[in-house]
């Protein structure tokens, strides 16, 4: 069977299918399929996306059939235990970017690293800083070890529910997070890949605010005088983000906006 007729065949989306039949084929440029569409597929190369479509009709997400997903200039290794890293996260590492320049900031938290896409991509960026990232997943934690490993990152990792393990560790100057922050009950949970992606990743199991609260609340102990804190949250949290971190004593707290124009990231200054 042909390129062309198993991509007809295929049952789920047809961008989908494609980025499918080029992993199986071992290609990357959707315009290899034009040139090769006539081209007929092995057995088992055949059966392969047959079973990868399949999957993903049943719900499961392309990136964790690939077993990859691309984040900042690289890939990341995502697994079911991961949270599928997103292009909006990406204004929460160019903001953190901007900050370590402008005030010369040398040390950095992710706090719930997940893949550890920010601390890799600002790690990345910026060689120089130190970065620290922890999350209270042992198998998120390995999966972001595996990609700093494969990147040549020097990461330093931890097992900690956000600060409970980090007490040894001298004050730092930015920290940054993405934590659960989608309301329980929230019917975006039931849309997109959402649905097998990890629980606890994506709510706090109440009203959305109780991990940035008390990411907000601890962050004080944690960074020195003239330190930052950025979270990124959902797109009609940014109001009560910001009186958080007011109330908390930050000062003059901001928002940023992602790609599409939804207010994403919210921050503030210790002094």
């Amino acid at each position: 069977m042909s390129i062309d007729e198993l991509l007809a065949q295929a049952g789920c989306d047809r961008r989908d299918a494609e980025i499918l039949m080029l992993s199986v084929c071992g290609q990357q440029d959707r315009s290899w399929l034009f040139a090769h569409g006539g081209e007929t597929v092995d057995s088992g190369q055949a059966q392969q996306f047959i079973d990868l479509c399949e999957r993903r009709c049943a719900g499961a997400p392309v990136a964790y059939l690939l077993g990859r997903r691309g984040f900042w200039s690289f890939e990341l290794e995502v697994t079911p235990q991961v949270l599928i890293p997103r292009p909006e996260t990406e204004t929460l590492v160019e903001w953190a970017i901007e900050l370590i320049d402008a005030h010369g900031l040398a040390s950095v938290i992710d706090l719930g690293t997940g893949s550890g896409a920010i601390a890799l991509a600002i790690k990345s960026e910026r060689p120089k800083v130190t970065v620290v990232a922890s999350d209270r997943s042992a198998d998120a934690l390995d999966v972001a070890c595996k990609n700093a490993t494969r990147l040549g990152l020097d990461v330093e990792f931890y097992l900690s529910d956000w600060y409970s393990q980090l007490s040894a560790l001298p004050s730092q100057a930015l920290i940054v997070a993405n934590p659960p922050y989608v309301a329980a009950g929230d019917p975006h949970l039931s849309m997109g890949d959402l649905p097998a992606e990890p629980l606890d990743a994506l709510t706090d199991h109440g009203d959305g605010y109780a991990a940035i609260g008390r990411i907000v609340e601890g962050a004080k102990g944690v960074l020195q005088s003239g330190g930052w804190l950025l979270l990124e949250h959902g797109f009609e949290q940014a109001p009560r983000v910001e009186l958080m971190l007011q109330g908390a004593g930050f000062q003059s707290p901001q928002m940023r906006r992602d790609l599409s124009g939804m207010p994403r990231v919210s921050g503030g200054q210790w002094l």
